[in-house]
């Protein structure tokens, strides 16, 4: 029965395919937009509880945040990223909206299909991005890709020297906002004291506030 149903049911025309695509692209993008703002406003508590762990000079739970800080940046930055190409899709297709007018099909498009693959591999819009793929193919607007890669790059080992680079950045940034701040005899005394990491009895609160804070992260990136 299903099929008979499709069968019966009239193909929708290019310009139709278009407008879907595009309409379900801004979506796409104004989801992209709201985790970026959720993101965002987690990094600013996050920042906070840095400053506050360098003023008792827990510089364990300090560099553990700013990690933290540090790897929601790049997926913010990707998510940034995965926007533009969304909008150039959009752009392409409305492009070709004059083409299919004249030759009544929607023709291939060799950039569209490079933008698709390139999102196929991004985690936030993988999914999304493997149905545009089979509806394009189906429509004759990109050849089919095969890729069930998922660009996994951020948590790969190879980035941590620079993810550490960058964690110490954001510890000399805040840290040193938080130091200018202390009286210069207070100043000097932490200088003199190592920095210790989360571990004794005495800090277990301090660690689950940690802990806290890494699931709220981990939640708004996801």
């Amino acid at each position: 029965m299903e099929k008979v149903k499709n069968i019966l049911k009239p193909k929708p025309n290019p310009q139709q395919l278009l407008r879907d695509w595009q309409r379900r692209l801004r979506q796409e993008c104004r989801n992209i937009e709201r985790q970026i703002r959720d993101i965002q406003r987690e990094e600013k508590v996050v920042q906070k509880s840095i400053k506050e762990a360098a003023k008792r000079n827990d510089m364990g739970s300090a560099k553990s945040l700013a990690k933290e800080l540090v790897r929601s940046k790049r997926i913010v930055n990707r998510l940034y990223e995965n926007k533009a190409q969304l909008n150039s899709i959009s752009m392409h297709l409305g492009e070709s909206v004059a083409i299919a007018r004249s030759v009544g099909h929607l023709s291939k498009s060799a950039e569209v299909m490079k933008l698709v693959n390139n999102l196929m591999k991004a985690p936030e819009v993988a999914i999304t991005m493997q149905e545009f793929n089979k509806e394009m193919t189906k429509a004759g607007v990109i050849e089919e890709i095969v890729n069930d890669a998922v660009d996994s790059a951020l948590d790969s080992e190879d980035i941590e020297d620079e993810i550490e680079e960058e964690v110490d950045k954001v510890l000399t940034e805040l840290a040193g906002e938080t130091a200018a701040q202390l009286p210069e005899a207070v100043r000097k005394e932490k200088l003199k004291q190592p920095a210790q990491a989360v571990g004794d009895a005495e800090d277990a609160e301090d660690e689950e506030d940690l802990e806290e804070l890494r699931a709220r992260l981990a939640k708004v990136r996801s």
